[in-house]
């Protein structure tokens, strides 16, 4: 079982939640060219190391967010706690 750290609802089963996938910067849409736009639709780095991954909780707060898992380990590096938002304060 994998316990995945919701900031909004803390530590989750993984089937709570809806792995997003990679995290990746989303281009310009009106500057992008077709190769571009595939690039960051269907290409993934696929890293067996640390990642920055996007995560939907399904049965709890129901909001997406953004982990740093280990994809060998499925470690989670610094997560956060539940109540607080980005940059600490609650």
């Amino acid at each position: 079982m994998l316990l995945v750290p919701c900031p909004n609802c803390g530590p989750r089963n993984a089937s709570d939640l809806r792995h997003v996938g990679e995290s990746t910067a989303r281009p310009d849409p009106s500057t992008a060219s077709p190769e571009e736009w595939r690039t960051y639709l269907y290409l993934r780095d696929n890293v067996a190391d640390w990642n920055v991954e996007t995560w939907y909780c399904t049965r709890g707060c129901r909001k997406y967010f953004k982990l740093e898992r280990n994809t060998a380990t499925n470690e989670f590096r610094n997560p956060p706690l539940p109540g607080t938002k980005v940059g600490g304060k609650a």
